[in-house]
Order: C-alpha cells, then structure tokens, then sequence
C-alpha cells in the first residue's frame, strides 16, 4: 500500500488529476476550457484586427490591457458578492455578459463598424463579465472538492487554460486567415454558451451560514483587512503583481514582434502563441513534481528567470524557430509562476473570505498586468521593441530577486474551515440583528511569572479575532490589582458579533485553551457583552408662549 503510494506520488498524475474524479467539477472545468478555447481565439482576432486598423502600437498592446482592467476595477466587489450570494448564480450572470458582449461586437465587425476604441471597449465588456465569473468560480473549486484536493484543483485551472492555448491561438489564426475575423468571432460567441448551459445544469452544496447576509460595505472592509493581516496572502500578491507587470510584455507585444521582427502574418503568431501554450502545459502537468523537489520560492525564481531569457532571446532573434523555443520556456515559466502565488492564495484563505482574498489578488495582478502593457507599449512606441523586451528581462531578474526580501511560504494544506459552532449567549435586552456597537470585555487572572507567555499568546490571539471581525483590540492591566487582565474589542452590530464567533477555527479555540492554562482562580475568565449609547445632549422642546388675543 504505501510502495504504490509512493509511486502514485513520483508519478505525479493521480495528485494532479484527483480533482477530476468529481463529476461537478470535471464538467465545469471542461466547459471552461471551451470557453477559454474561444476566447483565445477571439484574442487572436482582435488583436490581429487592432494590428491592421491602427497604426499606433500603445493600442495594439492596450488589447490584453483592455480584458484585465475590469478584474483590477471590478474584483473587490464581485469577490464580496461570490461570498454572499450563491455562487452559481453570479457564474451564470458573469456568462450571459460575456455570451452578449461577445455577440454585439461580432455583429458590429459584420456590419463594418470598425473603431479602435469599439474594439477596446467590447474587449472591455466582455472581460467584465469574466472578471463576474472568474472569482466565483475559483472559490467554488474548495466548495466542489475535497481540501486535500485543493492544490491540484487550483494548478488543473492554469493547466487547463494553458492546454488550449497550444491550439487555440493556432485555430484562431487559421479562422481569421482562412474564414475571416467575422467566423472566428462567430465561432468565439458560440464557445461562450458551453459553459452557460453546464453551469445552468450542474448543482453543488454549499455549506449555508445561519447568520443574515453581509451588507456589501462590511464584506468588502472584513476581506480587505483579512488579506492585509495575512502576510502570506501579501507576499503572494506582491509577488504576483510584480511578475504580472514585467513579464506581460512576451505576450502583449508578440503581435508587433511576429509583424515587424518576425514579418509573419496570423498564422505565424497562432503559432508562436501556441509554442508559449506548449510549453506551459508541460509545466502544468509536472508541477506535482516540481512542487515536491523544489520549494515554491525556489520554483519562482525559475520561472522568472525562464521568462526573462524568453523576453531577451525575442528581443534579438529574427528567427521564428528560435522565437517558438523561447515562447515554450517562457510559458512554462508563465504558468509556474502564477499555479505558484495561485496556490498560496487558496491555501490561505478560509472559506468564508476566500471569494474576496481571489478577487483581490486577481485586481492586483490584472492591475499589474494591464499596467505593464500600457508601460511596455509606451517603451516600443517611444523608444524600440527591442528596448521594450529587454527592460522586460531585467524586470523580471528583479522580481526573482525580490525574494531574498519576501519569500512565498511554504504551505501543504488549506486553512482549516471555521467551526460554525457558537451558541449565542443569553442577553437581558431584546437585541435585534443591527443592535451595536457591541464591546466585548473579558477578565483574566495572571500571576507575575506567567505575564511574558501571557502577553504572547493575547498578541496571536489580538491577529485571529481582528482578522475575523474583531476592532479596535486593546488590552488592560487593572493598576490596583496588578494580576487583573481585561481584553476588549468591539463589533459593528449584534450579528457581527455571532458572525465573529461562527469565524473561529478549531486551531483558535486550541489557542483560547492555551490562554486559560495561564488564567488563575476557580472560575473561568469573566466575559461581559455591554452595548455602547450615545450620551449627547437632547434638545429639550421650548415650551410655547400662551396666546392672549387683543380685546
């Protein structure tokens, strides 16, 4: 049993492929790649279409910058929303966007109405959409597999992507080349409405919260301070975002190196674009492997040292073989680097903010990303392509050298799931829902020579209630009785308080129990739930003055 284990592990295929024992999430995840395989091939059209209307090439490399800007505007908010409502629903309303988009601007190209900026703000619609889909999606995988499966799940994401892009591109120049960008696009539409109907057809249990709904201002402040109290969810985003800007420029001016450099057409950049696929893809199926024998920060630094040789050796070939081999190194890095920070972001983030922690790392990246093709376009447009790739180079060896400063953790399994096990303690006023501010005291007795554990571990214990909801955390010493601990924090409301509570992982309460050890007395600390009031001064009503008529 444990020899074939081991086997199982060195071959790397059943860790990988587990996730697709699911049925769920094997015909969402197919459908996906369907959708995917369309919108490459949409990618391809349009930027080729952008390539031969304009003249300028910022709005040849704005085309990738156009569909990753919504996920930098949008996601925040569309992440809050994936954790309250039913994340089936917001998938499918993210689909029917893209299915609509995509359907105006193939009837525009038909129809001759051909504008650079149309072409922009359709890539933009349809890319707002995704940005809808695309976080609720990721934070379904941990609802539809098992949390071992976890890691496999997020790599089959880029892996699936990554498969397709051998092809897609390819087919999408030999449809723009042989059928015209008005089949190719027709052709896109119809990819679109695969995973609309899987979606519509396919059901999946999500674990229910007996709390009401987040209100969309509270659910944005709780995800954006879980992820700024998580120093690993920051490193992975910090890194993600920076690799995002330098290396984006392989891909964003791939169109102006095949058109100027390379003298290609189409079918040469379906070509090159799939080289880059193909090389992503092989590192997608082995990055089991990889992740066994190398560290994670280890596995970064490679991949961004493959994408900056990928981004020099274009900047000085004028050979379409050598450009093929560079664009297959540099995929395999591309899709290493992001399985990588995708990975710790998931594995962080539990359950109940995990919608949010995606959307917001997305919204960096994206931000990164689009950023970086508007400043490597600038570069080309202003200086030379050549210049521009290799700025791009040394961007990324500075990013493979940011490590030293902010490593990616290692981390095996997911952050445990909260325990959701609380019972409302008995309260003598008639609370509703909204009631608050709520403060929260708790007394502790500490002898002297237990103060310095004490004060470790109600520092861990101040980062796991105000990453859960907790605010404005303090912690007293009673002057007169010197052994009198008192810790206090406030919730918004009354249901803030039980959500708080509901948030708490069995690895939290163990630290509550670490923390009576030190407590003394017979009875256990004192917790006292008071509501804060108002005390201003109340306008008293000015009495009237009698009225006497004149006689």
């Amino acid at each position: 049993m444990n020899g074939a284990k081991s086997a199982d592990e060195d071959t790397g295929s059943p860790a990988t492929f587990a996730p697709l024992r699911k049925p769920t999430f094997r015909s969402i995840w197919l459908a996906t790649q369907v959708s995917s395989l369309g919108w490459l091939m949409q990618t391809v059209a349009i930027s080729w279409l952008m390539a031969t209307i304009s003249t300028s090439d910022l709005m040849v490399a704005l085309v990738p910058a156009s569909s990753t800007l919504p996920a930098f505007i949008l996601s925040v908010f569309v992440g809050a929303i994936a954790d309250n409502f039913n994340r089936r629903k917001v998938m499918f309303a993210g689909r029917c966007i893209m299915v609509i988009a995509s359907a105006m601007l193939t009837a525009s190209v038909a129809l001759g109405f051909v504008d650079p900026w149309m072409i922009l703000g359709f890539s933009f619609l349809i890319a707002c959409g995704g940005a809808l889909n695309d976080p609720a999606w990721q934070a379904s995988v941990g609802d539809i597999v098992d949390r071992r499966d976890v890691p496999a799940a997020v790599t089959l994401l880029s892996v699936g992507f990554n498969t397709v892009r051998t092809v897609g591109p390819a087919l999408g120049g030999i449809l723009v080349a042989s059928f015209g960008l008005v089949t190719a696009l027709a052709v896109t539409t119809l990819t679109y409405l695969v995973p609309l109907g899987t979606i519509w057809r396919c059901k999946w249990k999500v674990r229910s919260s007996p709390l009401p709904r987040e209100p969309m201002s509270t659910a944005i402040y709780d995800g954006l301070r879980f992820t700024a109290m998580s120093s690993e969810i920051k490193t992975a985003i910090a890194r993600g975002t920076l690799f995002g800007l330098a290396g984006i420029a392989i891909l964003a001016l791939l169109p102006l190196v095949v058109r100027d450099q390379l003298g290609g057409g189409p079918l040469a950049y379906g070509a090159l674009t799939a080289g880059f696929g193909t090389g992503a893809v092989f590192a997608g199926v082995s990055n089991g492997v990889f992740r066994r024998r190398l560290s994670q920060e280890r596995l970064m630094t490679l991949a961004c040292i493959a994408c900056a040789a990928c981004s020099l050796s274009l900047a000085l070939t004028s050979s379409i073989a050598v450009a093929a081999i560079a664009l297959a190194l540099g995929g395999a890095g591309w899709v290493t680097a992001w399985s990588g920070v995708g990975v710790s972001v998931q594995l962080a983030s539990p359950r109940w903010v995990v919608g949010r922690t995606i959307s917001i790392y997305y919204a960096l990246i994206d931000g990164g990303i689009a950023a970086g093709s508007w400043v490597w376009g600038m570069v080309a447009q202003n200086h030379s392509l050549a210049w521009a790739l290799a700025g791009s180079a040394g961007a990324l060896l500075l990013v493979a050298a940011a490590g030293v400063l902010f490593p990616l953790r290692e981390r095996h399994e997911s952050e445990p799931d909260p325990l959701e096990q609380f019972n409302a303690p008995a309260v003598a006023l008639n609370l509703k829902p909204r009631s608050g501010p709520i403060v929260v005291k708790v007394e502790y007795l500490v002898l002297a020579e237990n103060v310095d554990a004490f004060l470790d571990l109600m520092r861990e214990r101040r980062h796991v209630h105000s990453r859960v909801g907790a605010r404005h955390w303090t912690l007293q010493r009673n002057l007169q009785k010197p052994v009198q601990w008192t810790e206090t924090f406030r919730t918004p409301t009354w249901t803030d308080y039980l959500r708080l509570n509901h948030r708490l992982t069995t690895e939290d309460r163990q630290l509550d129990e670490r923390v009576l050890l030190l407590h003394e007395g017979k009875l256990p600390p004192q917790v006292t739930l008071l509501i804060e009031r108002t005390t201003g001064q109340v306008r008293k009503p000015v009495p009237s003055t009698p009225f006497f008529p004149h006689r």
